[in-house]
């Protein structure tokens, strides 16, 4: 893997490429208050605790468990035969730039990916904080512009990202990315949880199937978060800090409100959930899985009705 160059020079087709990771580094971290702000109103609503219980899987490392809340039953045993024949990789392929994971897990599980990755490190960016945080300013301007005017995204989705791209370049302006320390703990943390968990590449992820694929992500992921809380970023702390309320519901239908505190600034945004089969998963989601997975099957046509003169309820001749 080599380690991007974020010299103030960089073209804005590198800042738009490095865009998605930011937004998924975003949606994960923020910094911490000592006195928690009061429950949202609503807050024990079905709806609002629902979005709540998938934060509580994260901070536990639970993704099998924040994955199955996320689809029905019916669902989630399809995108396990999808995954199993090649088809899907859900739910990784909600992650930015998730056709580059398989590549980053085997770059990661290589003999000797510490001691390369912290060449490339020393190489490319340590000491060159100056210049790290004259980029992050400028990725932080222009992620907004391109979020007001360009990209697929829903009215819900483009508040969102660009609360979180303001905030995280602020953070990103004063965060120690070119300390050479931290960057040593983190490589030497981060390969160490992908060997850890056997999924070098995509056929790892492919013979292990989604389920236990995912379990073994799990202390990858713990070891992520343990990297963005040296950089000053404690991503159970902001989980932990994540309030929810109701703003409204009408029958099967219900938007929610979500709070939590990313670095200086404060993220509030709404989504839209719906209930199925009793009960609540995100509106988007669902679409997703809707357009990824096959329509099912329509139902068989009733037979016709037998016509009053039929064979079996004519007279027979015998009978005459």
């Amino acid at each position: 893997m080599t380690i991007t160059n974020l010299s103030p020079a960089a073209p804005r087709s590198r800042a738009l490429h490095l865009l998605p990771w930011l937004l998924a580094i975003a949606m994960a971290v923020s910094g911490c208050k000592r006195e928690p702000p009061p429950p949202l109103p609503g807050a024990n609503a079905e709806p609002a605790a629902t979005v709540h219980q998938w934060a509580v899987y994260l901070r536990q490392n639970d993704l099998v468990g924040y994955s199955r809340a996320m689809v029905t039953p019916a669902q989630y045993a399809q995108l396990e035969t999808a995954w199993r024949e090649g088809r899907s990789r859900w739910p990784l392929t909600q992650l930015p730039l998730s056709d580059e994971l398989p590549g980053l897990l085997a770059t990661l599980s290589q003999p000797g990916a510490g001691v390369r990755l912290q060449k490339s490190f020393d190489t490319q960016i340590a000491g060159q904080g100056a210049g790290l945080r004259q980029a992050a300013h400028s990725l932080g301007l222009f992620g907004v512009q391109y979020l007001g005017s360009q990209g697929d995204y829903t009215p819900d989705q483009r508040a969102h990202y660009t609360q979180l791209v303001t905030a995280l370049s602020q953070w990103a302006a004063s965060a120690p990315l070119a300390d050479r320390s931290r960057a040593r703990a983190a490589i030497t943390e981060l390969t160490a949880a992908a060997r850890a968990s056997g999924l070098q590449d995509d056929a790892g992820l492919h013979r292990a199937g989604m389920q236990e694929s995912l379990k073994r992500l799990g202390p990858l992921l713990m070891a992520f978060k343990a990297v963005l809380t040296r950089y000053g970023l404690p991503l159970d702390a902001s989980l932990d800090a994540l309030r929810t309320g109701l703003v409204s519901q009408q029958g099967d239908q219900a938007r929610v409100r979500i709070q939590y505190p990313l670095g200086d600034q404060q993220i509030d945004i709404t989504v839209g959930l719906i209930r199925r089969e009793g009960h609540w998963y995100l509106e988007q989601t669902q679409r997703d899985i809707q357009a990824l997975l096959p329509a099912p099957p329509p139902l068989p046509a009733p037979p016709p009705p037998e016509a009053s003169g039929s064979p079996a309820n004519a007279e027979s001749p015998a009978g005459r």
